[in-house]
């Protein structure tokens, strides 16, 4: 027996050690330069669909009105009752081909749709159990399936996300927090695993063509041995991208920063935003949250100049449409990029670690400066040295700019008016390599204090945005000082934080400077527990310190990092 367990043990520990190496070095690192990675590299705008039984009440359960696709889990609802909400769903308005038409319109280049969320209801015909769209409706019909033909026919990526973990319908499935409401739900996780979670993602993988991407979501209660079973199944697809959340420390091809912009971006590894148009994941009729087309196209901006690519969400009700106000969106950035696509396709990630008036992407010897504050004297700083050849707008290629070079920075002069309303892409053709400034707080001194962990602080501005620094346990207020080495001209403030935008963090922040032999403030502010970036009237010092207030934990930071003036 001694030496089955052994053995067992062995081979258990090999299954880890191939997985882990498929998947980079357990821990979301994948090679950038991995073959397979290029067409999404490239394609960096996919829509996301999140799309089940979830859109029948809508958003309101009893008098609150306030759920989406978590609505089973926040309200309560028994799985009988719940589970009598696919003989309601009849999403007779569906058409594939138009939501593909939609995202080709939008000019996004791949859709990720949910095969099955938390809810543990198949969006597909599966032979696994008879818990979903063709089995359990009026329907009858395959959704993935006519969308897998759809992009197959419009030449559209497709990727399929899965709950691997999550199911309360099922017994055995996790269940977050661990709370359970209904007495049926109640099995053994490994039975779930073996019987609903493996046979699906074969049936997902095996019966749709050229799957591009399988999105794993929250892994509860995922022991090594589960996700090796779910690992295991990728194997026969190379092509197959996967994201980090498998469980038990797999890693993955991506990481899947959610609902927010990271500060830095994730340098040196592929990620990807994803986010939902308004407040919610799955159709909600009350929720009007929407954000601008303006705040939209920023934000895929933003995300393209650090590296990262953005899987924007739309939740279509229990009929199969898209709301309105998403399909108005996605055409508007749509517009937007068939004037200015050569910005924002195939391109790499900014040269300049930040820009007050906007962002910057490039390809080759051309830099693509997206400028959202239009200079009111026309005078646009760009802060490199190199040679400019020629300068222009993309939408108005004939009318060249005057370019007046100088040691650390070349200005460019721009009309007096700004000719697109959300973002106005100047192309500047350069020779050599980008010659710009290195980061002034990067690798600067640090001092924590009073009482805080000084172990670490140097993680706080060492250029990595997965370090984390914490102040000791029990303190409430903690104070980060950064010797510069020398006085120079600071103008903004940018934070990484180690939470996400649904776990309730905030900190206060005052930033203050060294003047003489006084500190004097510059800016007091409020995080929302994952980073902010702010701007401030240009101060020259040599010494700054930041001063972080959390009530409900010790202060803590990723990054923090002080930009120079342009």
């Amino acid at each position: 027996m001694i030496i089955r367990k052994l053995i067992l043990i062995c081979i258990t520990a090999l299954f880890v050690a191939d997985a882990m190496a498929q998947n980079g070095d357990g821990n979301a690192t994948s090679k950038q330069n991995d073959p397979k990675m290029q067409w999404w590299k490239d394609a960096k705008f996919g829509m996301f669909i999140h799309w089940g039984i979830y859109s029948v009440p809508s958003g309101k359960w009893g008098e609150t009105t306030t759920y989406g696709e978590w609505i089973m889990h926040s309200a309560k609802i028994p799985r009988a009752e719940y589970g009598a909400l696919a003989q309601k769903f009849n999403p007779t308005k569906f058409n594939a081909d138009e939501w593909v038409k939609l995202a080709k319109d939008a000019g996004q280049k791949y859709i990720v749709i949910t095969s099955k969320h938390h809810d543990g209801f198949a969006m597909f015909g599966s032979k696994a159990d008879p818990y979903n769209i063709v089995d359990a409706t009026p329907f009858k019909r395959d959704i993935l399936k006519e969308l897998a033909d759809a992009c197959r026919k419009q030449g559209m990526k497709l990727g399929f996300y899965y709950s691997q973990a999550q199911d309360w319908y099922h017994p055995g499935g996790a269940v977050s927090g661990n709370v359970e409401w209904d007495e049926t739900h109640k099995g053994d996780m490994n039975k779930y695993i073996d019987e609903i979670a493996v046979p699906q993602v074969k049936e997902i993988l095996s019966n749709y063509g050229d799957v591009a991407i399988l999105w794993w979501d929250t892994p509860t209660n995922m022991t090594r041995e589960m996700t090796i079973k779910l690992a295991e199944l990728t194997k026969p697809y190379p092509n197959l991208i996967t994201n980090n959340r498998l469980g038990a420390g797999m890693g993955g091809d991506l990481e899947t920063p959610e609902q927010f912009v990271p500060a830095t971006g994730f340098p040196g590894r592929n990620w990807e935003v994803c986010m939902t148009m308004n407040g919610h994941w799955g159709y909600n009729a009350y929720d009007d949250r929407w954000k601008s087309t303006t705040d939209l196209l920023q934000k895929l901006i933003d995300i393209v100049s650090k590296g990262g690519n953005f899987l924007l969400n739309v939740g279509p009700n229990q009929y199969g449409i898209i709301p309105e106000v998403c399909q108005q969106n996605l055409r508007e950035m749509g517009d937007w990029l068939k004037v200015n696509d050569e910005a924002i396709y195939g391109t790499q990630a900014s040269p300049f670690p930040y820009l007050s008036w906007g962002r910057a992407t490039r390809k080759g010897q051309t830099l693509y400066l997206h400028v959202f504050n239009w200079p009111a004297d026309g005078k646009l700083n760009v802060p490199f040295g190199n040679k400019v050849t020629k300068a222009y707008l993309l939408a108005d290629r004939k009318n060249i700019f005057k370019v007046t070079p100088g040691n650390d920075k070349s200005v460019i002069q721009l009309p007096s008016y700004a000719p697109d309303k959300i973002a106005s892409v100047v192309a500047v053709e350069f020779t050599g390599e980008p010659a710009v400034l290195p980061v002034p707080s990067q690798g600067a001194k640090v001092i924590a204090g009073p009482a805080a962990e000084n172990a670490n602080a140097a993680s706080i501005n060492d250029g990595d945005p997965k370090n984390r620094w914490q102040a000791a346990k029990g303190e409430k207020l903690a104070t980060l000082e950064i010797d510069l080495g020398k006085p120079t001209a600071v103008q903004t403030l940018s934070m990484v934080e180690p939470w996400h935008p649904w776990d309730g963090r905030s900190q206060k922040i005052e930033l203050q400077y060294l003047e003489g032999a006084n500190w004097k403030s510059i800016l007091k502010t409020e995080t929302n527990g994952t980073g902010i970036t702010t701007n401030f009237q240009a101060v020259t010092a040599q010494k700054f310190k930041v001063l972080i207030q959390n009530e409900k934990e010790a202060p803590a930071l990723n990054e923090l990092i002080l930009f120079r003036a342009e």
